[in-house]
């Protein structure tokens, strides 16, 4: 928690500094799809359940452009990370508002940011059967529950054209209120259309 304090400290002291040097112009914004995977891992106590793998997932961004480096808007995507091979799951559905800052170096934009949000979290653990038959299963769990997070994040954008970008991010979930939530590193694809 401490990191996360300080990392958000940095940020906010980068923002002001380019707030302050950086004279007003008009507001762009961008926006696009990108597709996910990576490595989650985590215990669920409750259930006395270890989940890990790699989650694969979908979900969209769009952010408006302010002075010569800050971006604002939000964020939403849905991972499910696939367990053994029965049908059990874990799915975290999640959003929230997002802050960055970029340097656009040529046709390069590396950014750097945070999104703070939250979302639904739903485990379906079966113990015993097989979810690919249709048969009543003796021993299975369905758990929902809401999930407050902060998610830091790096990547780099690369312009195909002036209007249509190709994305690569890294983030890592932190969850605020569940020690459920598999925890992990996920990669992200994608295009992203400025205008």
């Amino acid at each position: 928690m401490k990191r996360c304090v300080a990392i958000l400290l940095l940020f906010l002291v980068f923002c002001s500094t380019a707030l302050a040097q950086d004279t007003v112009r008009p507001v762009r914004f961008s926006g696009g799809m990108m597709i996910h995977t990576g490595y989650l891992s985590g215990d669920m106590n409750e259930a006395g359940y270890h989940a890990e793998g790699m989650p694969f997932g979908l979900g969209g961004v769009l952010r408006f452009h302010f002075f010569n480096h800050l971006r604002v808007g939000g964020e939403g995507y849905v991972s499910k990370l696939s367990m053994q091979h029965n049908g059990s799951y874990v799915r975290l559905g999640w959003g929230g508002l997002l802050v960055d800052g970029y340097w656009q170096l040529g046709r390069w934009k590396p950014y750097v940011g945070f999104t703070v949000g939250g979302g639904s979290l739903s485990s379906l653990l079966i113990r015993d059967g097989d979810a690919g038959d249709w048969q009543p299963e003796k021993d299975a769990v369905l758990h929902n529950a809401a999930v407050m997070l902060i998610d830091p994040f790096i990547g780099c954008e690369f312009a195909l054209t002036r209007a249509m970008h190709l994305t690569l991010k890294a983030d890592y979930i932190i969850p605020l209120n569940s020690q459920e939530c598999p925890k992990g590193v996920r990669f992200y694809l994608g295009f992203i259309f400025a205008r």
